[in-house]
């Protein structure tokens, strides 16, 4: 059975690249009839939260991202890593390494100095003798010394590391007993039976450490898939300077989950040339063979245009309930349907929505100043009165266009000298949906405050 998991580190909030490694672990497990497993590495006790430990469920939550059997804690499990240790160091595959700080740091500085790769000298891989007093060991693993750490990557084919050239004898746990972050995940994966794990291309020099831990404890390696990195457009790694990494900004800004996860997907993933995928889609599609060795691009117009057909296609009340995130509560208003189908056409974020819909539910405070200038006059002021006059009883958006007309005709205009006066008067702006289904929503009695109220300001 195909086995995945996501193993962030609760430090902060669960990054934007952080999710697209889950959701591709998640789909894989999920197309394949498997379990999708959730770990929180949270061995690092002083840069830890329990803030970040919850963004990072409520960011599952937010995508309706599931798992299977409870988050595994690895600050619960020191126990559990102690005991792969012992059993290491009893079977000689691990040793007690006493140089102190000072020594290492000597020997590193002496390797720079011959133009030498900075690296532990194996100073006590076997030694016999007395232990130095005044210094608690660090358990290193005995690694090879020569010959290569070989593995087949789903996303990068044949990967080697030559074993004296990239490595040594690494720490696998700290000298207060704490186990290093490759140590816990080789235990961790195999206990909880992973066979398959995705993740990004920058864990892919911890890989060989990996393996080597995996053989020296007698456990199964899993299939690897480095996937490239997210890039910003001006082609560096994905970082705040491009704008939003926060999983959870995203919701704030306005996105459906599922056009964010629909957008994650496609960077560095790819089905034919569709651009558009349902939930049920990609768990029947994905398959990370077909994974990108390349790097990918965050383009937020991509997602704006994604996020746009989501919400038009989004039930009135999908749009409803989500815009109460928003401070916009429709369950009084009316024509809270027409006003959601007006707004979701022209709408490419919930905020966008909520601004809109506020702007005409309420009167305008104030006027667009170049819209103003432009539009409003003395004539179009005698206009907008005139046609206040004939606004009597609530109507249809239909019956409003017809009254309209007949006033236009009546008076020898056309649609283009009242309709912009009309929509500053509704909404303070130039730019807004039909004028008719705007005073079918606010009523009759309202339009008319709102032009009086434009008529008193000029």
């Amino acid at each position: 059975m195909i086995t995945t998991r996501f193993a962030p580190s609760p430090t902060g909030y669960l990054h934007i690249g952080g999710l697209r490694t889950a959701l591709y672990n998640y789909l894989y497990a999920r197309a394949n009839g498997g379990k999708f497993l959730l770990r929180i590495e949270d061995t690092d006790l002083k840069r830890n939260s329990q803030e970040a430990t919850k963004a990072i469920i409520d960011a599952f939550k937010w995508c309706n991202l599931d798992y299977d059997d409870e988050i595994l804690y690895q600050s619960k499990r020191f126990d559990v890593y102690k005991k792969y240790i012992d059993i290491l160091l009893k079977e000689k595959k691990a040793y007690k390494c006493y140089m102190s700080k000072e020594e290492l740091d000597e020997l590193r500085q002496e390797q720079i100095k011959n133009k030498l790769r900075p690296k532990y000298n194996g100073k006590y891989r076997d030694f016999t003798g007395t232990p130095p007093s005044g210094i608690e060991p660090v358990i290193r693993i005995k690694a090879p010394l020569s010959g290569e750490i070989y593995f087949n990557d789903g996303v990068k084919g044949d990967v080697k590391f030559d074993a004296s050239d990239i490595l040594d004898d690494f720490i696998i746990a700290r000298s207060d007993g704490s186990p290093t972050y490759n140590f816990t995940v080789v235990v961790d994966d195999a206990l909880m039976g992973v066979t398959d794990v995705i993740r990004g291309d920058d864990h892919l020099s911890n890989t060989p450490k990996q393996i080597i831990l995996y053989e020296a404890l007698n456990f199964k390696i899993p299939k690897f898939y480095h996937v490239a990195m997210i890039n910003g457009t001006d082609g560096q790694k994905l970082s705040k300077r491009h704008g939003a990494t926060d999983v959870m900004e995203y919701k704030n800004m306005g996105y459906l989950s599922e056009a964010l996860l629909n957008f994650l997907v496609r960077l560095g993933w790819s089905h034919a040339d569709d651009e558009i995928f349902s939930m049920d889609e990609l768990k029947k599609l994905f398959n990370p063979n077909h994974l990108s060795k390349s790097a990918s691009t965050f383009n937020q117009s991509k997602l704006e245009w994604l996020n746009q057909h989501y919400i038009k296609t989004a039930s009135f009340e999908r749009l409803k309930f989500e815009l109460k995130n928003f401070g916009l509560n429709l369950d009084e208003v009316k024509h809270s349907e027409l006003l959601i189908n007006e707004l979701k056409e022209r709408s490419k974020t919930l905020l966008e929505m909520a601004n809109m819909a506020n702007s005409i539910l309420n009167a305008p405070n104030s006027y667009e100043e170049k819209a103003y200038a432009k539009f409003i006059n003395t004539q179009s002021l005698e206009l907008l009165d005139k046609f206040s006059k004939i606004l009597d009883g609530d109507k249809t958006a239909r019956e409003y266009e017809d009254l309209t007309n007949k006033f236009l005709e009546q008076n020898g205009l056309k649609l283009k000298n009242l309709a912009q006066p009309l929509r500053i008067a509704i909404t303070g702006s130039s730019v807004s949906p039909s004028i008719f289904e705007m005073m079918e929503i606010i009523g009759s009695s309202e339009v008319k405050n709102r032009i009086q109220n434009l008529i008193n300001k000029g």
